[in-house]
């Protein structure tokens, strides 16, 4: 299929097939391939990163609707990585020389064996080995990067994963952006209001699978004195033991929160018409959960 789709190996860029009219350096060839699963379907959007032969990334991207990628590069040796939700990693070897197509051919790439979950139970979150953290968009150019410093919280594992729940408590005045002057607005009236409402609350009880180790953790943010649905897209890292040999379990999961939704509308402008402050904050969390007890 291939040595139609991409002409003959070792023929000139751009000379018949499906590249012609495709203007090829001439120091530069033609990669391609194509990213299947087990059953022979293509992989679409499988993330794909192409490195020299000292370990540089050279190119790197994603698979199209039809799982074929296609990258014109310099002659030379690479190493092509591809990965995709749920399935194995795929590393190899291909060499690339001037004027020509070089093939991987199919790449079949093998399921993927999920991690292990968390044996069910009340569990703690580990707040010295995790994190809660935000950007927020600085005057239209730069990012604001800032995290809680204290927070607490549990997650109760069921014996069906979906029917797990979660509770976190951010102590809102703990907030830290490494300059005390934002910090003391952050806090006042204008924004957080700590006096006011003093702490930030999370409440979940609906787990869903999305496939591989990837979840959506959906529930009410309260935040300001409002409470918003949020839903907190989950990357479950597994199992591991600490020092100690206790048994932990690992997340990465973010969000986006739009600050009208929790009346925190203080902004003002620049001259040229540039809010200070941008109308979303990224939100990331690093969770690390230990058994209780």
């Amino acid at each position: 299929m291939f040595g139609r789709w991409l002409g003959n190996r070792g023929q000139a860029g751009g000379r018949g097939g499906a590249l012609a009219g495709v203007q090829v350096p001439r120091t530069a060839g033609v990669l391609g391939c194509r990213v299947l699963d087990p059953v022979n379907e293509p992989v679409q959007q499988a993330e794909f990163v192409l490195t020299d032969s000292v370990g540089r990334k050279v190119t790197a991207g994603e698979t199209d609707p039809f799982g074929s990628l296609l990258a014109t590069v310099p002659a030379g040796d690479y190493r092509l990585a591809v990965k995709a939700e749920g399935f194995t990693p795929f590393h190899g070897s291909v060499t690339v020389t001037e004027g020509a197509h070089a093939t991987l051919g199919d790449v079949t790439l093998q399921v993927a064996q999920p991690p292990q979950l968390p044996d069910p139970g009340d569990w703690d979150i580990e707040s010295n080995h995790s994190q809660i953290g935000f950007t927020a968009r600085h005057i239209g150019l730069a990012r604001i990067h800032g995290r809680f410093n204290t927070f607490a919280g549990a997650v109760r594992i069921a014996d069906r994963m979906e029917d797990s729940a979660m509770h976190v408590i951010i102590d809102a005045a703990s907030i830290d952006t490494n300059a005390q002057m934002r910090d003391d607005h952050l806090r006042s009236g204008d924004f957080l209001d700590v006096g006011r409402y003093p702490t930030l609350e999370f409440y979940s009880e609906r787990f869903v699978h999305r496939g591989g180790n990837r979840w959506s953790v959906t529930g009410a943010l309260t935040l300001h004195g409002v409470s918003r649905t949020v839903t907190l897209d989950t990357r479950y890292l597994g199992l591991g033991n600490g020092l100690e040999g206790e048994t932990r379990a690992a997340c990465r999961a973010s969000t986006e929160l739009h600050r009208e939704d929790f009346t925190l509308t203080w902004q003002t402008m620049l001259a040229r018409g540039i809010a200070v402050v941008g109308p979303s904050i990224s939100v990331d969390l690093d969770m690390q959960i230990v058994p209780r007890g």
